[in-house]
């Protein structure tokens, strides 16, 4: 096994939540004012932390993106976290790698309540030591950095040569780099070959069957 310890990114890396979210979004969306006619163009708002969705992609104040996600989460929580899906292969990999020996921990910018729920109903928790995510009011920790510092954290992790993310956004690669961490991009999520490249990912993978490959190689 190549590292002691595996961090998971959730959204785009173990389900694909693009039905839930994008419809959530959407709703906010047009409780602000803006009407979404084809939803594929949300796909990019999956993965970065909400307030910053609507910041960046939608320049919304401060207390308009507070508002929008207020709304956003009156669906989400409602039924959009069900609309989701775990990725083929994707608890197979998981198995395979705790029975390994592997500690796998979820590290998501997703409220870590809407996290343990989505891991629980899928069954997938039992595989994981920790599933750390952001807190609901994006106190204390709402970026990907803030969460994989907090998993760290909580697990007495300190030698970082012994960890590794798993994401398939840049936000991942990123978050994880500032804290001295290296990424493997999967390509069946969100982000393609040349964002996950561009942030410095040190290796990418097609399928959760070739990322358990890869680290037990």
């Amino acid at each position: 096994m190549k590292y002691r310890y595996i961090l998971f990114d959730l959204d785009g890396t173990v389900t694909n939540p693009e039905e839930g979210i994008t419809k959530s979004f959407a709703y906010a969306l047009e409780y602000m004012g803006i009407h979404v006619e084809d939803r594929t163009e949300l796909r990019k708002v999956i993965g970065p932390p909400l307030l910053q969705s609507f910041d960046e992609f939608y320049h919304f104040t401060k207390e308009q993106a507070l508002e929008a996600t207020a709304k956003y989460r009156e669906r989400y929580q409602d039924m959009g976290w069900a609309e989701n899906e775990v990725y083929p292969g994707m608890e197979e990999t998981l198995k395979t790698l705790w029975e390994q020996g592997a500690k796998l921990i979820l590290a998501t910018s997703k409220p870590e309540r809407f996290a343990v729920r989505i891991m629980e109903h899928f069954g997938l928790s039992k595989y994981f030591t920790m599933l750390c995510g952001a807190d609901d009011y994006a106190k204390d920790r709402s970026t990907k950095e803030q969460v994989v510092r907090y998993a760290l954290e909580q697990n007495g992790i300190t030698d970082i040569g012994e960890v590794i993310m798993v994401g398939d956004r840049k936000y991942d690669v990123e978050g994880a780099a500032a804290v001295g961490i290296k990424t493997i991009g999967v390509l069946y999520g969100f982000g393609d070959a040349e964002e996950l490249r561009s942030a410095g990912a040190i290796r990418l993978v097609e399928s959760p069957q070739e990322l358990a490959d890869y680290l037990m190689d």
